[in-house]
């Protein structure tokens, strides 16, 4: 059943206010994924305070028309469009789509847009292959905790040697 004119203006300013407020946002070609496919690539992506949407290509063209983001013209992407945000982590909706898709043809990633600047697909994919926030966090830690690991090993290797020398010394006077 055809939506109303009502429905129709409330799903884009609904999704006005979604591209407003994403951090980043994925533009994929769902065609082919079933709707079980769609709930749990949602699902996956709602876990990491995104959603993914499936949006009527002539709606997504007036959202984006009244939202802040400009030069995005829906025409020249080809396909049934559902929009992938992320808006607390920048690449956690373009990583999971992109794990989503590994081994499978669709969703195919045919672009997005990270800080208001469009990115084509490869660039997509490039910023879905990068490591985490937390794999980053967990290497800058890892980094900054090696030279007190080393400097502890190093006092640790002196005691080893004195109480070594102490022993021998105890054992060369029984």
């Amino acid at each position: 059943m055809p939506k109303s004119r009502k429905e129709k203006e409330k799903i884009v300013a609904e999704l006005v206010e979604d591209l407003n407020k994403a951090k980043s946002l994925v533009f994929t070609n769902y065609q082919g994924l079933t709707v079980n496919d769609i709930q749990e690539l949602r699902n996956k992506i709602q876990e990491k305070e995104g959603d993914y949407k499936v949006i009527k290509n002539s709606l997504l063209q007036k959202a984006l028309e009244k939202s802040e983001l400009k030069g995005i013209e829906v025409g020249e992407m080809k396909g049934s469009l559902a929009l992938g945000f992320g808006f607390a982590d920048e690449v956690a909706a373009a990583k999971e789509i992109y794990t989503f898709a590994k081994g499978k043809e669709v969703p195919k990633m045919s672009g997005g847009l990270l800080e208001g600047k469009y990115l084509d697909e490869n660039e997509i994919v490039a910023l879905a292959k990068l490591p985490s926030k937390e794999e980053l966090l967990a290497r800058v830690v890892g980094s900054i905790n090696a030279p007190v690991s080393g400097f502890v090993n190093v006092l640790a290797g002196n005691l080893r040697g004195l109480g070594s020398v102490l022993n021998n010394i105890k054992e060369a006077k029984s």
